[in-house]
């Protein structure tokens, strides 16, 4: 097929260039690891999304996973729609908030306590706050291959070493701030038992429960299990980042999932339905240390904000519905079977990892559970594959790191018409 036309976006591109640093509003969005400019989109619908020169493409980023029922639902635009109305910010509580916490509240076992912020990174840096005033202590861990969103102290690396102190990841990060998160690689039960025995000033663990930023690394139930035994033995508080398999792997996300209470979850986008929010929560015991309960500071203007919790109860409301989640899976390994089957009859080094609605292209036949497992120069495999797709309108993160989603939108038909494009693209990826 030929290349699509996007005359308009490459336009808008050199325009943004000129206002905005890189042109975009979020690193990712600029394109640098696949060929071309980014397409600006105008309109989605459905699973399929619409860029401004009037392409359409089918959609597997759907704003990087928070539009669990696909593009402009009616029940969410209807609830905005109303919510609109009466106003777009009062800075004050509003019944909404209510409504929303009783549907949290009443349909997940591991949450007595919530708190609206305004993005999974806010939530993120509350959760660290709330874990340190709680337990009195300063030191975080995590773990190498998972994100937890730009805070500056998660904005952190492996140094050299089995056991050591992090390397900051970007610019404008003061040493001291770095010196108080310590990495470790994923799935190294033995490094953290150490850690834990050589320091007693850690207050928290904190973990993506499904590690879904650097690839789709699925851990062992037993592996997770090990980290909730390991911080109640030492006094350590678990934090589940559940930004991405909130709402993804059932309404309980990963901690229902895995049947594994943290203390402290947090949540992203989806839970608003796709409008700018984030949550995070617990325990009464914990969450009442936050202001004005405790000395635990977090406030925000349009925390809870009408719009985006209206969108949220809707989205609530219809993922509650009976049978929601095993559809979803159901067309999830639909499409995987599909391109898996092709990916093996051609012998490629090749295999889709997926649990629930997420998916992700590892460019090997050997499961990749860290970060280390994931080689850098397959991801030329990956650019090929993007060009191809791009222009014949399939829609993924331009990053061979990124995840893909299933929606309730997509359907049999599509989900086929997909996978064919998709395993045209591993043949000109790897044959090329």
């Amino acid at each position: 097929m030929k290349e699509l036309r996007r005359e308009k976006s490459e336009k808008l591109f050199e325009d943004a260039k000129t206002m905005f640093p890189g042109g975009v509003h979020s690193p990712v969005r600029a394109f640098k690891s696949v060929d071309g400019a980014p397409i600006f989109i105008d309109s989605g619908d459905g699973c399929i999304i619409t860029d401004v020169d009037g392409n359409e493409y089918i959609d597997f980023c759907y704003s990087w996973g928070p539009l669990i029922l696909g593009h402009n639902n009616a029940s969410v635009k209807n609830a905005v729609q109303k919510a609109l109305i009466k106003g777009t910010s009062f800075g004050t509580p509003t019944a909404l908030g209510n409504e929303i916490g009783h549907l949290l509240l009443d349909n997940h076992k591991y949450l007595e306590m919530i708190r609206f912020v305004s993005s999974g990174t806010e939530a993120v840096m509350s959760a660290i706050r709330l874990a340190r005033g709680y337990t009195g202590k300063n030191k975080i861990i995590k773990f190498n291959g998972c994100y937890h969103g730009h805070v500056d102290s998660m904005l952190v690396k492996a140094g050299s070493g089995l056991v050591t102190s992090g390397v900051s990841t970007s610019a404008g990060i003061p040493d001291s701030y770095v010196k108080e998160t310590l990495v470790l690689e994923l799935n190294d039960l033995q490094a953290l038992i150490e850690l834990l025995k050589s320091n007693n000033d850690i207050a928290a663990i904190i973990i993506e429960p499904v590690p879904a930023n650097n690839g789709l690394l699925i851990q062992d139930r037993n592996y997770l299990s090990w980290l909730r035994k390991l911080c109640d033995e030492y006094g350590v508080l678990l934090i589940f980042d559940e930004v991405i398999s909130g709402f993804r792997l059932g309404f309980e996300g990963a901690s229902g999932y895995y049947s594994i209470k943290p203390d402290i979850i947090t949540f992203g986008k989806i839970i608003g339905g796709g409008l700018p929010v984030g949550a995070f929560g617990g325990s009464k015991e914990i969450m009442s240390h936050i202001a004005p309960l405790g000395e635990v500071y977090q406030a925000g203007t349009l925390s809870a904000n009408p719009l985006a919790i209206s969108a949220g109860i809707a989205m609530l409301k219809e993922i509650l519905k009976p049978g929601f989640y095993e559809d979803l899976e159901a067309k999830t390994q639909y499409l995987v079977g599909l391109i898996k089957s092709h990916a093996e009859s051609k012998g490629y080094d090749f295999s889709i990892q997926s649990i629930a609605s997420i998916f992700w292209f590892n460019f090997s036949t050997k499961r990749a559970i860290t970060a280390n497992d994931i080689n850098a120069d397959n991801m030329v495999i990956f650019k090929k594959m993007h060009k191809f797709l791009l222009d014949n309108g399939v829609y993924i993160g331009p990053s061979g790191y990124e995840v893909g989603f299933i929606s309730a939108a997509h359907d049999k038909s599509t989900l086929e018409k997909a996978a064919t494009l998709i395993n045209q693209s591993l043949d000109e990826a790897f044959m090329n």
